[in-house]
């Protein structure tokens, strides 16, 4: 990568509070930008719009997606924006290219009787199992995003008074209601299970591996799946399905989509509605009822 891209990560680190998953994407996406360039023997300051339509092009014969090429077209125009402010540039390549248009697919989410076999598969007799058991629990019952989890510290928890303090995108915190069935069973592996993992090593975490580290992304995602082949569930489900779940079971219980809104930690609203377009239960038994061809 240039020294302009290394720049700008630290910037978007620094200033913007981007989260680790979101500046290990904009380093591929800029990587795979800057070889472009290379291969084209073409300098970043001396890039034209026409160029650009060379990279898009050579994106899609690649075979990928539209939102694909938009999220790294993103990356390039923020790269640019960023040396146009910083004076290192005195125009802007990518201000008159079309982005393509991202297309919005609909959130798979779990039916509420799968959300219940999953966060509840796992073999609470055993410590692994009880761990499990408490992140599941954790997740459904907040909507958190996986990274919001593993990063959970001790002190971001008070199950007395029934909320967790989550730390979003953008560093920014918000407070989620932790009901009685969760906050149980996370206190239950906080006393029986978290303190045979930190004798030697605490990070603090929340939720640790037997060494005491944070808990990996990677594990996260294996907790998921162990349950789910305990519960029997088909299907590639991860850990997105139960916020994506937490969201859509909200709105079909009667919960005001701004509230969902704020537990979600969406900073806007139109990122929230599209649960909203997700078919309730009552929805299905209406149609099949009155549907002549249901």
């Amino acid at each position: 990568m240039t020294e302009a891209v290394v720049e700008y990560l630290g910037a978007l680190q620094t200033e913007q509070g981007a989260s680790r998953n979101t500046l290990a994407a904009y380093r591929r996406d800029l990587t795979d930008f800057t070889e472009f360039l290379r291969r084209a023997r073409c300098a970043l300051p001396n890039l034209a719009p026409d160029d650009l339509v060379v990279y898009l092009d050579g994106l899609r014969r690649r075979g990928l997606r539209p939102s694909s090429v938009a999220r790294r077209m993103s990356a390039v125009r923020g790269l640019y924006r960023h040396l146009l402010r910083s004076g290192a540039l005195d125009r802007d390549p990518t201000e008159y290219v079309e982005i393509p248009r991202r297309g919005r697919s609909l959130p798979r989410t779990l039916s509420l009787e799968a959300a219940t076999a999953l966060v509840e598969a796992p073999d609470t007799t055993e410590p692994r199992g009880l761990r499990d058991r408490a992140i599941l629990e954790l997740l459904y019952a907040t909507g958190m995003r996986a990274s919001e989890c593993l990063d959970l510290k001790l002190e971001d928890l008070n199950l007395q008074a029934g909320y967790v303090v989550c730390t979003g995108k953008g560093r920014t915190q918000r407070l989620v209601p932790v009901g009685a069935e969760a906050a149980a069973w996370v206190a239950r592996y906080m006393k029986e299970v978290r303190p045979r993992h930190t004798g030697r090593r605490d990070s603090g975490r929340l939720f640790v591996n037997p060494r005491g580290g944070r808990l990996s992304r990677q594990s996260l995602w294996v907790v998921v799946r162990r349950a789910a082949a305990r519960a029997g569930l088909r299907g590639r489900l991860s850990p997105h399905m139960l916020r994506h779940s937490f969201a859509s079971h909200l709105l079909q219980g009667g919960a005001d989509l701004r509230s969902v809104q704020a537990m979600l930690g969406h900073a806007d609203i139109a990122t929230t509605q599209i649960y909203t377009h997700l078919p309730t239960a009552a929805l299905t038994r209406m149609y099949r009822r009155f549907h002549p061809r249901a």
